[in-house]
This record gives structure tokens, sequence and C-alpha cells, in this order.
């Protein structure tokens, strides 16, 4: 049964390795787990997920879970980076079909160091 199993891997575009790396390292607050060059390619542990960054795959538009969207985005916004859409209510959760009931779903969406763009994603209570 796949349904309820958790998805194991996500890749990522990153046209310069190291700086991919060390850019969704300081993002998420975690460690380069692995890095492989050649073929190009470096893997982020996320709980169940590797974040594989990988010269050859294409863009994928990533939502990523954060505590304090707003203080993120400004540390972000204050090293430079590109902030394409300020953070903002998406969806308000009555019940837990999509995320946890009584909560409101934010999101900003950002450019990563590749030019991708990102989401980052917050549940604020209401």
């Amino acid at each position: 049964m796949i349904g309820d199993r958790p998805l194991v891997q996500v890749a990522q575009r990153a046209i310069d390795l190291e700086r991919a790396a060390a850019f969704y390292a300081e993002l998420l607050d975690v460690p380069v787990a692995a890095s492989f060059d050649p073929p190009g390619l470096a893997f982020l542990v996320l709980g169940d997920t590797r974040l594989l960054l990988d010269r050859g795959a294409p863009s994928a538009l990533l939502y990523l879970a954060v505590d304090d969207l707003d203080g993120r985005v400004a540390r972000l916004r204050a090293s430079g980076v590109e902030i394409v859409s300020e953070p903002r209510t998406i969806f308000e959760h009555d019940d837990d079909a999509l995320g946890p009931a009584g909560t409101s779903e934010r999101m900003a969406f950002l450019r990563d160091s590749e030019g991708n763009t990102i989401a980052l994603v917050e549940h604020r209570p209401r």
C-alpha cells in the first residue's frame, strides 16, 4: 500500500551545487547529509524526506514548513533573497482535512539561489 507511506525524496534543480547546498542548509537549518560531485548531487534530510539538489533535475515548486514566517522572510530579505510574494493567509483550516484545525495557513514565495521559486508555509493558530 503506497497511500500511507511518506514521500521519500524530492529533487530540485541546482545549477551551482555548492551554492544551492549552502542556501538550503541555511534556509532549513539542517546540514548537507551527503554530496557527490561528480555527478552533481547533494542531499539534505527533512524528517522522512530527502531533498536532492541535482544539476540535472528540473525546477520544482517546493512548499517548506517554517516557524515564524514573517521573521524568516525578513531575515531572507536582509540577506538579499528575492521575495516574490509577501507572507499572507492562504486558507483557514476549520478541520484537519488539509492542515491543523483552528489554524491559518500562511505562505510566502521566494527565489532560491538557483532561480527556482519556492514557498515557505506556516500554520498559525487563529
